[in-house]
């Protein structure tokens, strides 16, 4: 099947997480100095402001925090995916990141269920965390 959706571009800065994903592994920048994941994906820790960063594996477990069902798409490419459900999840490990809620009616999704991650792979370089409530 064809991805035929937009994709983030991957730079130097941002590589190491979509490269991790391609393997199965959600990786996220860590902080050498404080000890912090962060995310987004940038050279400089939001927490202590050090350049000392290196990628790790988190355990891609995590409790939503808020999520929307996206009813109307959000451009012509997403008009047979609607409705989907948009989330924040926060990490065990701490960063909170935006993603999709995958294989849940938009009815049973809420507030603190616990998810975990999975990639859909879209390209050569680019496998996308979605994450599923654990049942």
């Amino acid at each position: 099947m064809e991805y035929n959706k937009p994709i983030p571009v991957v730079d130097s800065d941002s590589e190491p997480f979509w490269a991790s994903g391609l393997s199965g592994k959600l990786k996220l920048p860590h902080c050498s100095s404080c000890g912090k994941f962060h995310y987004y994906p940038r050279t400089l820790c939001p927490h202590c402001h050090s350049t000392d960063l290196s990628y790790k594996e988190v355990s891609g477990n995590g409790t939503i925090y808020s999520y929307t069902v996206q009813r109307r798409p959000a451009g012509n490419e997403f008009k047979d995916d609607v409705p989907y459900i948009v989330a924040l999840i926060d990490l065990e490990e701490g960063p909170r990141l935006l993603s999709n809620i995958v294989g849940l009616a938009p009815e049973e999704v809420a507030i603190g269920q616990r998810v975990a991650v999975q990639f859909i792979t879209v390209s050569d370089s680019i496998s996308l965390p979605v994450f599923q409530v654990q049942k």
